[in-house]
């Protein structure tokens, strides 16, 4: 079963419950397999795998694939849908809906695997591919896939050198990581941690570190109730129930759950010096 759909009664239904219509959505996406009803919308959905943003907007000169995502984009900055809560403006009357749900507290679509509850079909869709593994946006240049086709967007703009660091040459995604980057070459830690005094480039760095002072462990495995205080660990440890060993030897056919394991089976097996 494709991880994006339950099967009820003999129907295909999408993880929200409602029913596909396979027929009216003739046009395939050869990439996800996501259907579509005209051919124009599978071209502009193409464009979110290859990263082919055209459509700028004059004001934040953020790019769109299509001139309809623009379009809502613009009403961002005319205020057209706006929050009465915090005053967040929305592309979409339909998002402004989904918003003020955050401010009811309600939360009506909940994960099958772990309970987790979501505002949104689409955040639940997206959760499921923590469980799945799935990663339907793969880069052309290159074939590295993501989950979310916003980090796919990011990566592509490493191919292109978009954001480029002067001082060496790297490459990144997005503004915001070029500038935490640029702390490597100037020194800055503007985060500090209240309990030791230690200093960080970023404040996620901050967050992890101030856990080895409150021992929280907020990553809890579904299956053993295990708890992490690492999201990467938890990722990891996931791989003990999937039986998931992505490391392949090169020297032999044996596989491990991790490059850790990997590398002391090449010491110890094959005597090498990795």
């Amino acid at each position: 079963m494709n991880s994006s759909e339950l099967k009820t009664g003999g129907d295909s239904r999408d993880i929200t419950g409602h029913p596909h219509d396979d027929k009216a959505r003739s046009y395939l996406c050869t990439v996800c397999h996501k259907r579509f009803t005209t051919k124009s919308q599978l071209t502009n959905h193409g464009k979110i795998h290859t990263g082919d943003n055209e459509y700028l907007c004059t004001q934040c000169e953020k790019r769109f694939s299509s001139r309809f995502g623009l379009y809502y984009h613009m009403n961002i900055h005319t205020g057209k849908y706006k929050c009465t809560e915090c005053d967040r403006c929305f592309g979409a009357s339909s998002d402004l809906a989904i918003h003020r749900l955050s401010h009811s507290g309600e939360k009506p679509f909940e994960c099958t695997v772990c309970s987790k509850r979501y505002t949104t079909s689409c955040y639940l869709v997206r959760h499921s591919r923590i469980h799945s593994g799935e990663k339907p946006y793969k880069c052309h240049a290159c074939e590295k896939a993501f989950s979310q086709p916003s980090d796919l967007q990011n990566h592509m703009n490493i191919h292109t050198g978009k954001y480029k660091c002067t001082e060496c040459g790297r490459c990144f995604g997005n503004n915001s990581q070029l500038a935490v980057h640029r702390r490597s070459h100037s020194g800055e830690k503007p985060f500090e941690c209240t309990v030791c005094s230690k200093r960080f480039i970023r404040s996620s760095h901050l967050v992890r570190h101030s856990r080895i002072h409150s021992g929280e462990k907020p990553y809890k495995c579904h299956v053993c109730e295990k708890a992490f205080s690492e999201s990467s660990d938890l990722h990891t440890h996931m791989r003990v129930h999937t039986g998931d060993k992505p490391y392949k030897c090169s020297l032999c056919t044996k596989s491990f759950s991790t490059s850790g394991y990997l590398l002391k089976h090449k010491r110890h097996v094959h005597s090498m010096t990795v």
